[in-house]
């Protein structure tokens, strides 16, 4: 506990605000980057001579900000990292790609840069995946999408953010781990949320490792009440719920469609990641919202591929959530832009003439194709489903949130409607199994 944190839990808040006061201009700006001081009990780094600080932990809970802190820790306080002379530290940050590992374990809110004082603020350098800090500790960026990258650096210790969202994450996390080879005591932070994946539950049980686990709601006094209002009225009970708010580890659903070992056998590398297949149709599936705002449903936006061997390619989830419907129309026709895609496939049976009316707006040469579904989730979802247990489907990548919907929807009575996989299913539909439902065709 800091001086600051004793000081704190001996007096009221009002003690506390004439104390503050109080305090130089100095001592102020110390106490803002005192971690200590601000976080949590289950926030700080736990004792003991563990090699993984292994956090599960609901959206929200602080992940970032404990990573961050962390990394600080290691590179300006007397640890093992920057007490040896002559060899500063060496640190890895792993994220799912280089651009969430910069957007968010470097410039974001709760980043290295937004939690560093000016004084020993680090460098950073996007062109040369680095980041730099006074005392020449330097910090190296990877992508877990290859996970090669970290075959042959060293370094003293890493950060590794949402590792169950990694495609081939076991392999990466091997390679990383691999390269802990310098100093007295090399060690790995890892924050996600948690996934029923095998590797994970592995590492969960290793003996070196420090597990701490938490929820969304551990972090109230920090997020908007809106915002837990709501994700506490769609989610509060459910199994997604469950996984991405209170950070529980959540297995297969009893009756769901899909298992996680069908989608793991399914997945391989993300476009340009090896030899590209050629596509002779693309589609763009939409499961347009009833309205609009932060209440409203997903718009679950899918994108695939049918190649020469008839094998069906899921190219990228584009959904998004609490657009106007122009506003994700347009996000659609950059998709259909972006692929090079042949026709948007829309659900009419909320939007009716909707649908097609704002993707023309958006993008009047489009081709458009109306579907209406004539049975119910499930019976549309099961032919699909079948052609992963056949083998005829593949994840171009890793897909979280569709995953999760895939594995947790089983067609109970009050379940949320699973947009994404709405999508899905049309999109798989028409590429391998010819239109379903007599659709009307309207190719403009």
């Amino acid at each position: 506990m800091s001086r600051a944190q004793a000081v704190v839990r001996q007096r009221s808040a009002q003690d506390l605000q004439h104390w503050l006061a109080s305090l130089e201009p100095a001592d102020l700006e110390a106490i803002l980057y005192d971690w200590s001081f601000w976080a949590r009990p289950n926030q700080l780094a736990p004792d003991g001579d563990w090699f993984c600080w292994l956090v599960l932990a609901g959206r929200g809970f602080g992940k970032t900000r404990m990573g961050s802190e962390w990394v600080r820790s290691l590179v300006e306080g007397p640890t093992a990292l920057s007490a040896k002379a002559g060899a500063p530290a060496r640190i890895a940050l792993v994220g799912d790609s280089f651009a969430d590992v910069r957007d968010v374990m470097v410039e974001g809110e709760s980043g290295l840069l937004a939690c560093s004082p000016k004084a020993t603020r680090p460098v950073f350098e996007p062109s040369r995946r680095r980041l730099s800090w006074p005392n020449g500790a330097v910090a190296t960026l990877y992508s877990a999408n290859d996970p090669d990258q970290l075959r042959g650096p060293q370094h003293h210790a890493a950060w590794a953010d949402e590792i169950a969202k990694w495609y081939e994450g076991e392999r990466c996390w091997s390679n990383l781990v691999l390269g802990l080879r310098l100093g007295r005591a090399p060690r790995v932070m890892a924050t996600t949320t948690p996934r029923p994946l095998r590797w994970l539950k592995r590492l969960m049980a290793e003996p070196s490792t420090a597990m701490v686990m938490g929820s969304t709601l551990d972090n109230r006094a920090h997020l908007a009440p809106q915002f837990l209002d709501e994700v506490n009225r769609l989610y509060a009970g459910t199994r997604l719920g469950a996984q991405e708010l209170d950070g529980r580890m959540i297995d297969e659903v009893a009756g769901a469609l899909w298992t996680r070992k069908m989608i793991e056998a399914a997945r391989i590398g993300p476009l340009g990641h090896d030899r590209e297949p050629v596509f002779t149709r693309i589609v763009v599936a939409v499961d347009p919202p009833a309205s609009h705002g932060e209440k409203a449903d997903a718009c679950g936006i899918i994108i695939a591929g049918l190649d020469e061997d008839g094998l069906v390619h899921i190219l990228e989830d584009a959904s998004c959530q609490g657009l106007r419907p122009l506003q994700w129309a347009e996000r659609v026709a950059r998709a259909y832009e972006r692929h090079a895609a042949d026709r948007v496939l829309g659900e009419a049976n909320n939007g009716g003439d909707m649908v097609e009316a704002v993707l023309r707006q958006a993008a009047p040469g489009l081709s458009y194709r109306a579907v209406r579904a004539s049975r119910g989730k499930i019976a549309r979802a099961e032919p699909v489903a079948a052609l992963y247990e056949r083998g005829l489907v593949r994840h171009r990548g890793c897909f979280a949130e569709l995953e999760d919907e895939m594995c947790s929807y089983s067609g109970a009575v009050g379940e949320h409607s699973p947009d994404r996989l709405d999508a899905l299913v049309w999109a798989v539909s028409d590429l391998a199994l010819g239109r379903m439902s007599a659709p009307h065709l309207r190719r403009l």
